[in-house]
């Protein structure tokens, strides 16, 4: 390998240890030869992402231009043409050893560009539309590196990883989104709640939820365990080498729901976390648990007319 490309390699690893503890952490279980081509990913979704997040003193203009002038690179680099950039080497080299799909790749940027100018969604649909790209590409872009007994039956619960994972983040960050001016929420969960815009930023101001807020927020919980249910059945199937990186992802994003649920659903007083002792105890049991075994729904008792739906 040479060296640019293994200083971008390197670049996205490190983009992966200081922003992604998490699912660093159980990247950490992948055979070494896989773990590159993960970090490569996760560089590139979160690169895209501080585009549009990190970039908050910048007009709207200029932030969609620079997101643009990236996307025209990755774009460029696709088609053979030489990239001049820290990172994109190690994505478009992972593209290219494991054939992955371009149209997620530019699913996933289409959804970034909603970003900056999308600020609400109307119905869970609409979020659905947004995750589409911005989480259930990420499960089809990651499923050909961790491999498969049955590519074709581990798609869709890979799809559906990508959204109980993104909307476990959703409602771990309803604060965090607000202080972006964005809410994800969909505005039509709010209104059967009894909940306004204006409730979720006196809440975020006084550092604590409301008893319809946390009923929303409790609802939320059970529409992501729908999912983590829906995506359970493709752990079994990818590589055994890979189900313990997945089954600590699995565990520990879902975690963050029991975190959730622990404090009354009260996502206001403070950030959900997952324990660094529980961290580490879900790694250390993922490698030893025998491959093919189920996992355990995370989070409060799951709403069978819920999960039916998705």
């Amino acid at each position: 390998m040479d060296t640019d490309l293994t200083a971008a390699y390197e670049r996205c690893r490190e983009l992966h240890r200081r922003h992604g503890r998490t699912y660093y952490l159980a990247t950490r279980l992948l055979p070494a030869w896989k773990r590159r081509h993960v970090h490569a990913l996760y560089g590139f979704t979160r690169y895209a992402d501080e585009i549009v997040d990190r970039t908050e003193d910048l007009p709207p203009a200029e932030r969609a231009a620079r997101l643009a002038e990236w996307s025209a690179r990755f774009v460029a680099g696709l088609h053979g043409e030489p990239v001049d950039d820290p990172l994109l080497p190690a994505v478009l080299h992972t593209i290219a050893v494991f054939d992955l799909d371009r149209d997620d790749f530019a699913s996933f940027l289409r959804s970034m560009t909603m970003d900056l100018t999308v600020l609400s969604y109307p119905t869970y649909d609409d979020v659905l539309d947004y995750m589409e790209g911005s989480a259930a590409v990420i499960g089809t872009m990651m499923l050909p590196i961790l491999g498969s007994s049955d590519p074709a039956a581990a798609r869709e619960p890979a799809r559906q990883l990508g959204f109980a994972f993104q909307l476990t983040n959703f409602i771990r960050d309803v604060a965090e989104d607000l202080d972006r001016g964005r809410t994800y929420l969909p505005d039509e969960d709010l209104a059967a709640f009894d909940v306004t815009r204006e409730d979720l930023l006196a809440a975020r101001a006084a550092g604590r939820g409301t008893p319809r807020l946390r009923e929303l927020i409790a609802y939320e919980v059970t529409r992501a365990q729908a999912h983590y249910e829906a995506a359970a059945p493709g752990i079994p199937l990818l590589a055994p080498a890979s189900q313990a990186c997945m089954r600590t992802a699995y565990a520990l994003y879902g975690g963050i729901l029991d975190e959730v649920a622990a404090q009354d659903f009260d996502v206001f007083a403070r950030r959900a976390r997952v324990p660094r002792r529980r961290r580490m105890a879900v790694a250390a049991q993922a490698l030893v648990t025998p491959a093919g075994a189920p996992v355990r729904i995370p989070g409060p008792a799951l709403r069978p007319a819920l999960a039916a739906s998705i």
